[in-house]
């Protein structure tokens, strides 16, 4: 069962929060680095999440058409063809969706998930994102309401953003400012819209000073303790301990105390795609500058078949990516945790 039924995904999610880990939610934008997400999770030992952004999408589609519809819908298909030869149990999963793209990606998608489960079949995704931070709180969840009655109709888990993410990330930015904390009342009033499970299950991307992209450690004020104050603050008006499962976007380069502390408050997805980025275009570089009269045809010669050709550079790459999985993985402490 390689691609998790709904089932399956909602013990997975509840495994992660009784164990007090987390899963790498791994950004792929290609077959490869597809391969590398789920080779890395293999050699952790660890289930995984597997996503795909808009850009990601798009990028999926090809330049031709820069579809995303299509782009996502091909990866996904060939997720659930290759991912049967490992030994790990993933989601699929759509990264950040704002307003003026939901008609043109996470709609069609719950409609192709509705459809599947209509004929007797497990939804092609096993959860999607909306990310309505852009827009005020009212607005946000009045759409959230929404798509979540359309995902739990797909048996699809719903993850909604409901205060900024610092930093930017295909074309939606936020300022590094003091709105980047959830408060208690924006729980709350998330809980009364949303409900806490009975209306459809979700997850929550709250704000804790959290930035997409690249920082060093003491540019960015994280404030993970700050999830316990929304379990605790929602928890006591609705009689539900500990009643959020979060999400921790703009995790790269967090110390491994402040994702330590996210654990303990109820963090069960973590998002990843800066570092492995990084991760999967290290190697290639290193091979083009290591075999320059190689992978170019310099001065008139006639290069080297065996250092330009993609496979030769591309598995150096799967490699790497594949190496920052599993330390993903070690951070989140999920490493070990497969289901058998």
């Amino acid at each position: 069962m390689p691609i998790a039924t709904p089932e399956v995904y909602n013990e997975m999610l509840d495994r992660a929060k009784a164990g007090k880990f987390a899963y790498p939610a791994i950004n792929v934008t290609s077959t490869q680095t597809l391969h590398a997400a789920l080779r890395g999770f293999s050699e952790a030992e660890s289930d995984g999440i597997i996503q795909i952004s808009t850009g990601g999408a798009e990028f999926l589609g090809g330049q031709y058409n820069k579809d995303m519809v299509t782009g996502a819908v091909a990866l996904a298909e060939f997720a659930h063809i290759v991912a049967e030869k490992y030994p790990v149990t993933v989601a699929l999963h759509t990264d950040h969706c704002p307003k003026d793209k939901l008609d043109g990606y996470v709609r069609p998608l719950l409609a192709i998930s509705q459809e599947r489960v209509a004929k007797g079949r497990n939804p092609l995704f096993q959860s999607h994102m909306w990310d309505g931070s852009a827009e005020t709180l009212d607005d946000n969840l009045e759409i959230a309401k929404e798509l979540l009655a359309e995902a739990a109709k797909a048996k699809i888990i719903l993850e909604v953003e409901i205060t900024p993410t610092g930093g930017e990330e295909d074309g939606v930015s936020h300022e590094i400012n003091d709105n980047l904390y959830t408060t208690v009342a924006d729980a709350v009033k998330t809980a009364e819209a949303l409900g806490l499970g009975e209306k459809g299950r979700y997850l929550l991307a709250a704000s804790f000073g959290n930035v997409h992209g690249v920082y060093k450690p003491g540019n960015v004020v994280l404030r993970p303790e700050l999830l316990r104050e929304l379990q605790d603050g929602v928890g006591a008006k609705f009689g539900k301990k500990d009643p959020f499962y979060f999400v921790f976007h703009g995790g790269s380069g967090s110390s491994e105390q402040e994702i330590a502390t996210a654990l303990e408050n109820g963090v069960v997805k973590m998002n990843l795609d800066t570092d492995t980025q990084y991760a999967f275009t290290r190697p290639i570089v290193d091979h083009m500058f290591r075999n320059y009269d190689g992978v170019l045809k310099v001065d008139g010669e006639v290069g080297s078949k065996k250092t330009y050709d993609p496979r030769t550079w591309g598995k150096l790459a799967e490699a790497g990516m594949a190496v920052r999985v599993t330390q993903a993985c070690e951070n989140l402490r999920s490493t070990g945790t497969r289901l058998k």
